[in-house]
C-alpha cells in the first residue's frame, strides 16, 4: 500500500521571493555553536581574544568551495552536463572531506601567519568541528539525502525513532536507513569523548588526531550502507578509501611525532595559571 507521507519542507522562509533553505541555515548553527564552544577554550588556554574568528573568517568560504569542489569533481560528467548546477550548493553537495581538506590547509598557514603552534589551535577546535559536522547532517535530513538502503518501516519503529524522522526516511514509496542520523550520533558522542580527553592532558596534537581516527573509524562503516557515495571508477566508496588512509595517517603521524619528540607538549601544560582569589592588592 503506498502511504501519502509528505516530507519536510526544505525551504525554511522566503525572503523577498528568495528562498532560504534549511540545509544552509543547520550548517550555519553547526558552525556557529562549534565557533562558541572553540573561543571559549581557546581564550581559557589563553589565546588572542579574535583568534578563532579571525581564523573562520578564512576558514568557512574555504572550506564550503573546497567541499563542493571535493564533490564536483568525484560527479564531473554530471556537472560538465549540467555546469548550472555547480553553484547549486543549497540543494546539498558540500563533501566533508574536502570541507576538511580545505579547512586544514588554511589553518596550518594562518598559525603560521600568526604565530601560533597549528597543533594547538587544531586541539582546541577539534571538538567543535565535530559538532558541526553533527548538527550538519541535519541538513541532509530536510533534504532527504545521504541515507542508506531500503528498510521497512517496523524497522525504523524497532530503533524508536520519532515520527517525523520516520515520515522523513519516506522517500518515492521506500523507507531508508537514517544514515544521517546514525552519523550524527557517532559525532556526538566523540564531542563527549574528546571534551573529556582533554582532561586527560594528551600530548599536543594528539586530540586533533583522535578526532580524526573517531570520526574515520565511524565514517567508514556508515558509508557502506549509504546509496548516493562518491565513487573511484565505479568499485570504491571514495569516503571510506580516504577514511582509511586517514585512519592509517593519524596513527603513523602519532607514533612519528612521538618518536622525534614533536608532542613532548601536553595540551594543558601551557595553560594559564588562575590568580589565587585570596591574594591580597598591594
Amino acid at each position: 500500500m503506498f502511504l501519502s507521507v509528505q516530507p519536510l519542507n526544505p525551504v525554511a522562509i522566503e525572503i523577498f521571493g528568495w528562498p532560504i533553505y534549511w540545509y544552509g541555515l543547520i550548517i550555519m548553527l553547526g558552525g556557529f555553536l562549534g565557533y562558541l564552544l572553540a573561543n571559549q577554550e581557546a581564550k581559557r588556554r589563553g589565546l588572542p581574544k579574535d583568534l578563532i574568528l579571525d581564523l573562520l573568517i578564512w576558514a568557512v568560504p574555504i572550506a564550503i568551495v573546497s567541499a563542493r569542489l571535493y564533490y564536483v569533481l568525484f560527479r564531473l560528467d554530471y556537472y560538465l552536463e549540467n555546469p548550472g548546477q555547480i553553484i547549486a550548493i543549497w540543494e546539498g553537495g558540500l563533501a566533508i572531506h574536502g570541507g576538511l581538506i580545505g579547512a586544514v590547509i588554511t589553518a596550518i598557514v594562518f598559525a603560521k601567519k600568526r604565530g601560533v603552534s597549528f597543533w594547538k589551535l587544531a586541539d582546541i577546535t577539534a571538538p567543535s568541528i565535530l559538532l558541526g559536522q553533527a548538527i550538519g547532517r541535519w541538513g541532509n535530513f530536510m533534504n532527504q539525502e545521504a541515507h542508506g538502503g531500503e528498510v521497512s518501516r517496523q524497522f525504523l519503529e524497532n530503533l524508536m525513532l520519532p515520527e517525523f524522522i520516520i515520515n522523513q526516511m519516506y522517500i518515492n514509496g521506500t523507507y531508508y536507513h537514517p544514515t544521517f542520523l546514525y552519523e550524527s550520533l557517532w559525532s556526538l558522542l566523540g564531542v563527549a569523548i574528546l571534551l573529556y580527553l582533554r582532561r586527560v592532558n594528551l600530548r599536543r596534537g594528539e586530540l586533533f588526531l583522535t578526532y580524526v581516527i573517531w570520526y574515520s573509524f565511524g565514517r567508514l562503516f556508515i558509508e557502506g550502507l549509504r546509496t548516493d557515495s562518491l565513487m573511484i571508477f565505479d568499485l570504491l566508496r571514495t569516503a571510506q578509501v580516504i577514511s582509511i588512509v586517514l585512519i592509517v595517517g593519524a596513527i603513523v603521524l602519532i607514533i612519528y611525532r612521538r618518536k622525534t619528540g614533536q608532542s613532548d607538549i601536553r595540551y594543558l601544560d601551557d595553560e594559564p595559571k588562575k590568580k589565587s582569589k585570596n591574594t591580597k592588592k598591594k
